[in-house]
């Protein structure tokens, strides 16, 4: 075994952490990926989709606006880490940029519901595997969420009930997430993320010993 307090030219080398983010509507997820994304902590994954850019959306910041032929000739490839079709629009997360990110010990953020989160999580790849850390913003219960979602005033009555249904089944799903953070404030969403954040990056199993490389002129020659 390698004694690591004798070498002076090994070090520490960290692998990426790729954080999956799942919530129902209303649970505080939009929020909480917008504050993160304020500090450089990670490269947050954005999406290919095949609708148009609303007012305001960026290429490259908010999506990847692809045609349709050029998002099925990517499924054909092979070339998403997830993909769905919704209300006749594609969207899809790219695989290749992802493990790149991972591969060079960058942590990566991924903000996706639920079915999307099952899909990255029963990939076989070793790196995503390894990478993965999946997190689940739980509201507090039903009631809470409504009141969020009438406050807010987005959606009709009959919107609201829709995305309430569908927030019950999704919340049955907080079980097959690593962690379930229980929604408060923003503040305190944000806290207990970065608890999770520190916890993962902290894990010996992300860790591997490397030589350093010598910057020395005429060294190894």
């Amino acid at each position: 075994m390698e004694d690591i307090h004798s070498n002076s030219r090994v070090h520490f080398q960290r692998t990426g952490i790729l954080f999956v983010i799942s919530a129902p509507s209303g649970a505080g997820k939009t929020t909480l990926c917008t504050a993160l994304r304020q500090k450089p902590d990670f490269v947050y994954s954005v999406s290919c989709t095949t609708r148009l850019p609303r007012p305001g959306e960026d290429e490259g910041e908010d999506y990847y606006f692809l045609t349709q032929e050029a998002f099925e000739k990517k499924i054909a490839e092979d070339d998403f880490l997830e993909y769905a079709q919704v209300h006749d629009h594609y969207y899809g997360t790219l695989k290749k940029p992802v493990i790149d990110q991972l591969q060079r010990g960058i942590d990566v953020l991924i903000d996706i519901d639920t079915h999307g989160a099952a899909t990255i999580r029963a990939n076989q790849d070793p790196i995503i595997q390894h990478a993965l850390a999946d997190v689940f913003i739980m509201p507090p219960d039903l009631e809470e969420l409504r009141r969020r979602l009438e406050r807010r005033g987005t959606e009709s009555a009959q919107e609201v009930e829709l995305r309430l249904a569908n927030a019950a089944r999704e919340m049955e799903c907080w079980r097959d997430y690593r962690y379930t953070i229980i929604s408060g404030s923003m503040e305190e969403n944000i806290e207990k993320f970065r608890a999770v954040m520190r916890a993962e990056r902290y894990q010996s199993r992300r860790f591997s010993i490397v030589p350093k490389v010598s910057t020395s002129q005429g060294e190894g020659n």
